[in-house]
């Protein structure tokens, strides 16, 4: 076991922006009655004023804020929030959603996890935008890892992963385009050969909003698989444009990864007919607690690989 993992004091990450306010007191809340207490909050700031997070906090937050400045992207803020951490000599980084909530032994399991592992994530209950549980679970199915998911799909996200900083360090070089950010950073560590786990015991409670950018419940539309059809490639483009330094074998299975949803597009996406097959096909299926499954499906691939 890692001493330093087990008895340093944990750094935790969030990102406030705009329209995320309502849910930033009860976030909060969640923050404060955590069972293990050796951890200091940091919080990126996108776009927002301090009076108005104090206003949707009802209180202040004893905080390191790294705010946003002129020309910032989320991925930069994001990014620089990172870099400050690593530096800052913590062992370890919980990373959380703010408008999600964290079960109160998130950070306790988190620290338990990352003393036999790099990156660590669990599974989550999902609740609807006013907070009441919807009776699902988002995790993989069959105690599937994220080794058997990756790289086509992605299971560890910046709601529900812990990562220890020196392998954090390897995986921050997204550029400031970035839209997946969780996904660049966990096919990076991946790719390099890093300790993978996730904890099916549910440890944090997980939002569902019409701004999720990566949906995971029925029903799809023709315009969200187009859209998601683009993040998707736009991912793969941005991770083999920076892959050099990865394993040989687990980079040439990403680039058969890109080669699959590339053929989805030209087969599927690009062909109206062909799309909406697919996606009255998609949403008869049972749901799939995978982020981006809902891409190149493989229960589906009869419909595009005819």
């Amino acid at each position: 076991m890692d001493d330093n993992i087990i008895t340093g004091r944990l750094a935790l990450y969030t990102t406030f922006y705009p329209g995320a306010e309502e849910y930033f007191r009860e976030w909060y809340g969640s923050v404060k009655i955590q069972t293990d207490k050796g951890f200091d909050i940091w919080i990126g700031v996108d776009c927002m004023l301090p009076e108005s997070i104090h206003r949707a906090v009802g209180e202040s937050i004893e905080a390191n804020w790294v705010p946003a400045v002129k020309g910032d992207t989320p991925a930069r803020i994001r990014r620089r929030a990172m870099e400050q951490i690593a530096r800052d000599c913590y062992p370890a980084v919980v990373f959380v959603d703010s408008d999600d909530l964290l079960n109160p032994n998130r950070i306790e399991a988190a620290r338990k996890g990352l003393a036999g592992c790099d990156v660590y994530g669990c599974a989550m209950n999902l609740i609807s935008e006013d907070g009441n549980d919807l009776g699902m679970v988002f995790r993989p199915a069959g105690n599937a890892g994220p080794d058997q998911i990756l790289p086509q799909y992605n299971v560890m996200g910046l709601s529900n992963t812990a990562w220890r900083t020196d392998i954090l360090r390897e995986c921050i070089h997204f550029p400031a385009d970035c839209v997946l950010v969780d996904w660049y950073m966990v096919s990076h560590a991946w790719g390099l050969g890093a300790r993978l786990w996730f904890d099916n015991a549910c440890l944090m409670k997980y939002r569902q909003h019409d701004s999720n950018v990566a949906q995971i419940l029925p029903p799809f539309t023709m315009e969200y698989i187009i859209q998601a059809t683009d993040h998707v490639l736009e991912h793969f483009n941005l991770v083999l444009n920076t892959g050099s330094s990865l394993l040989p074998e687990r980079l040439s299975r990403m680039e058969k990864a890109s080669d699959r949803f590339k053929v989805f597009k030209t087969s599927v996406v690009d062909k109206q007919h062909v799309l909406k097959r697919y996606v009255d096909e998609l949403n008869k299926l049972p749901v799939d607690f995978v982020w981006w499954s809902c891409v190149a499906h493989p229960k589906l691939e009869t419909l595009w690989k005819c």
